[in-house]
């Protein structure tokens, strides 16, 4: 077996202008499709960030995400930037708190955490 890359990670949401505003007009993420599947009852938004996509799922009243305690499956997602104190001080100012910088225990980089509207947790690598 021969595994290349990884193509995307999906989501679920409550909220398709709210998620569709944080990730695309926020974040910075591209459109790649836009679709209402009306035999789910869902709006089926799939975004690109370099060479991954998110697809995120909007669906009447998902359940809640379990954070604590953790829950087996997705635990966050990770961003990996450049300058983690320039893209924290941008997250703020656009009204998106973030935990304080720390330093990761194994590789010394340094990252902090922030969640999408959903409570999603999301990190910074530098």
């Amino acid at each position: 077996m021969k595994l290349t890359s990884i193509h995307h990670i999906a989501i679920i949401t409550s909220d398709y202008e709210l998620v569709k505003r944080f990730y695309v007009d926020l974040l910075g993420f591209e459109v790649i499709r836009e679709n209402y599947r009306p035999q789910r009852n869902d709006i089926k938004l799939d975004l690109r960030l370099g060479s991954a996509e998110l697809e995120i799922f909007c669906e009447p009243n998902p359940p809640k995400r379990i954070s604590n305690p953790e829950a087996c499956g997705l635990r966050h997602l990770a961003f990996a930037v450049e300058n983690i104190e320039e893209t924290v001080a941008e997250l703020n100012r656009l009204g998106i708190p973030t935990e304080p910088i720390r330093k990761d225990d194994y590789t010394g980089k340094k990252m902090t955490f922030f969640h999408d509207p959903d409570g999603l947790p999301l990190e910074l690598h530098e």
